[in-house]
């Protein structure tokens, strides 16, 4: 059998990037109570969930942009017109209407989201020469296993969950169409694993990163979004199975780079030396720990009781002043949304800068 294509060293590709979703799925199989149909985040998951993994994972990005002298250099216009021009949007979108503002940033997430799977998909098989066919039904089979469950979403009307708040999804009752998707998937389903059957049978060749990813892709968003109706089992195979592996990406990344003398910076070699990992975590912790508690003090107020902010006075703002400060609050999530169209691309099997939307995670 064939080298796998490895992104970083074999047992951190598998525990920090392919076993998370299907961790997940474990998990919830071993608790099965915990996950029927329950419609809010207990706040222990909220904070292990939500907190250290989903609003963490934006902050890496730093790591890979603004912490990075070269970067910052080579691609100074962008990082920081990116910023200045999500704020002004996202001010300009919620003027006009707060559910507009966040149906849209919703649905770049989404966006996100289903890239990030396909940039995997796509840098596991950086290294295959197989006929074209069988690459087209990869590349149907990744996007398909997110666009399903979405589809199933959004015809099928409002789970016990939503992406940000209630509302942020369009919904229309089409049955028929329903039928046809999920014919669809049984197609893409049979497919690709016929596919990988033949391949396996006639060329002895098997792609275990790659074949991981498709599959936890599939058993992820199927089960999160449309074979469990649960806020707490969307959020868990949801967020595992996607900030995860992003962290996993930059400290690959950062461990491979930033380590070389003539590479980085002092503060970048202490982070991506063998026991930087602590600091690398909790700096972006603490980063998603500062925006949460702005976020429960000025917006949401629902966990006072983790960031001690009990004993304040309350902060009402009026829609005004809201305009200014969610789409503030915002602007790290949707410029690590943006970022990510060109800060990864493979080229001589290393992740460098690129202008081009190409292969990105």
């Amino acid at each position: 059998m064939r080298q796998q294509p490895w992104i970083g060293k074999p047992w951190i590709d598998t525990v920090f990037i392919l076993l998370p979703p299907f961790l997940s799925l474990a998990f919830i199989a071993a608790f099965p109570t915990l996950f029927q149909d329950n419609k809010e985040l207990p706040v222990a998951g909220w904070v292990i969930l939500i907190l250290l993994v989903d609003v963490a994972h934006v902050y890496s990005t730093l790591y890979r942009t603004y912490f990075d002298p070269h970067a910052l250099k080579e691609q100074r216009s962008l990082l920081w017109t990116i910023p200045f021009f999500s704020f002004i949007a996202g001010v300009l979108l919620y003027s006009l209407d707060d559910i507009l503002f966040w149906r849209i940033l919703a649905y770049v997430a989404v966006y996100h989201f289903v890239r990030q799977q396909y940039g995997f998909m796509r840098v596991y098989s950086r290294k295959e020469s197989v006929p074209k066919l069988y690459a087209a039904i990869d590349r149907f089979a990744i996007y398909y296993a997110t666009l399903y469950p979405m589809v199933y979403w959004h015809l099928s009307g409002p789970r016990n969950f939503n992406w940000f708040v209630e509302g942020d999804f369009v919904f229309v009752q089409m049955g028929w169409l329903l039928s046809i998707a999920t014919v669809l998937y049984v197609i893409m389903l049979s497919a690709y694993i016929g596919k990988e059957l033949f391949l396996l049978l006639t060329t002895k060749v098997f792609n275990l990163p790659k074949t991981a990813i498709i599959a936890g892709t599939i058993l992820s968003w199927y089960f999160g979004i449309v074979h469990f109706n649960g806020d707490l089992a969307f959020t868990l195979l949801n967020v595992i199975s996607h900030g995860i592996p992003y962290m996993a990406l930059v400290w690959l990344y950062g461990e491979k780079n930033y380590t070389k003398p003539e590479k980085g910076s002092r503060f970048l070699r202490l982070v991506f030396s063998p026991y930087g990992v602590v600091i690398f975590v909790g700096l972006i912790c603490f980063f998603a720990f500062i925006e949460e508690g702005l976020w429960d003090l000025t917006v949401w107020k629902e966990h006072k009781s983790v960031f001690g902010t009990g004993h304040l006075f309350n902060v009402n703002l009026d829609d005004n002043l809201l305009s200014f400060v969610v789409p503030l609050l915002a602007v790290p999530q949707i410029t690590h949304y943006v970022l990510d169209g060109f800060i990864w691309r493979i080229k001589n099997e290393e992740f460098k800068w690129s202008s081009e939307v190409k292969n990105k995670m």
